[in-house]
């Protein structure tokens, strides 16, 4: 056993850079994982860092100084940060009140429809299942009520932490775009001067995370807004706040899309009932996430490292359960830095050992 372990470090860990490049990255994820809720104004602002560094890099192949590049982008960012504050903010949170003052409305229509299934069905549903699930649903909305309470009680340090937010990301921001060459080399400092497998690694992922969340946002963007029209087309209610979690269901593949549907079809059933009108907005919003996962995506990331979707599945659920909303939204960058590892590792064959 001894023997077999003692082959595999000298197989695996025999080059000097490697075994520093493994440190780095256990010392990164921990810190990730330990400090994550301290660092997350941090990473917020490098992920906006990242999706407007391309524009700044734009102004500069126009032959504008670094400098006023990044003023010019800068200022753009301030001006659509205020928009949604000013604009978007105060629409989604009146949707959101009344969508929460008509649940008791919805749940008792949902109650006379399910009261009316053991007289249509009685073969299928018998008065003893109908009375369970409105006995397991009203335990549901009691304990969602008990939570809203308490988050409105607890509102102020909320409040308190989205000021810090509004202040330090966009300080962050603008630092790190004015200052990536002088961080850069300063964490190089750090560094050991031979490190082409490090140098590999980073250039590869580099342009993957930059190109996946500049992708990303592009694509809850364009799903939000199309979305958005729609539903406003269509007569839906609350259609911001439903473009909204369509929008950001686009960051968790697969999985997001099928949950998002759940809301949006309860709310068109609750309004129009089984109609015709239901029945166009189901197939209008079944349009829009064909075109997202079959048209969009593949445009928007035809340089992404391919993964299988297994592969992208237990990314999001090992790092969304390790790190939350930013494993989530981090999955795929961490796969595919994780494949970018193991095929860049240098490793002893085992012929060369033998010699």
């Amino acid at each position: 056993m001894l023997k077999v372990l003692r082959d595999w470090v000298q197989r695996y860990f025999s080059d000097e850079e490697a075994v520093v490049l493994a440190v780095i990255l256990v010392l990164g994820f921990t810190a990730i994982l330990t400090l994550g809720d301290m660092l997350a104004p941090v990473l917020a602002g490098l992920v906006l860092a990242f999706l407007m560094q391309g524009a700044v890099n734009l102004l500069e192949r126009l032959h504008l100084p670094q400098s006023f590049a990044v003023w010019i982008v800068f200022t753009l960012f301030i001006g659509a940060l205020t928009v949604i504050l000013v604009v978007l903010a105060p629409l989604l949170w009146q949707q959101l009140s009344t969508l929460f003052s008509e649940i008791p409305r919805m749940l008792g229509e949902w109650q006379s429809l399910l009261l009316l299934l053991p007289e249509r069905y009685p073969h299928l549903v018998t008065d003893e299942q109908v009375l369970k699930a409105i006995e397991v649903t009203r335990s549901e909305i009691g304990k969602f009520g008990q939570w809203a309470l308490t988050f409105s009680l607890s509102s102020l340090p909320l409040l308190v932490n989205i000021m810090i937010y509004l202040v330090l990301v966009p300080i962050l921001v603008f630092f790190f775009l004015k200052d990536r060459v002088l961080i850069g080399r300063w964490l190089s400092g750090y560094l050991p001067q031979e490190r082409a497998l490090m140098t590999q690694v980073w250039d590869e992922m580099n342009d993957q995370i930059a190109n996946y969340i500049r992708g990303k946002v592009i694509e809850i963007v364009i799903c939000g807004g199309v979305t958005y029209v729609a539903f406003v087309s269509l007569g839906l209610n609350y259609a911001a706040l439903l473009a909204l979690m369509v929008g950001l269901s686009v960051v968790v593949p697969y999985i997001g899309a099928v949950v998002v549907t759940v809301p949006v079809a309860l709310i068109a059933l609750f309004q129009w009932g089984w109609g015709d009108q239901f029945i166009y907005l189901m197939v209008v919003y079944g349009v829009i996430q064909t075109l997202d996962g079959n048209v969009l995506v593949p445009l928007l990331f035809s340089e992404a490292v391919n993964l299988h979707p297994v592969a992208i599945i237990c990314a999001v659920l090992l790092f969304g359960g390790l790190w939350g909303f930013w494993g989530v939204f981090f999955a795929i960058p961490l796969a595919t830095l994780f494949k970018a590892v193991l095929d860049a590792w240098p490793r002893t064959s085992p012929t060369t050992e033998n010699e």
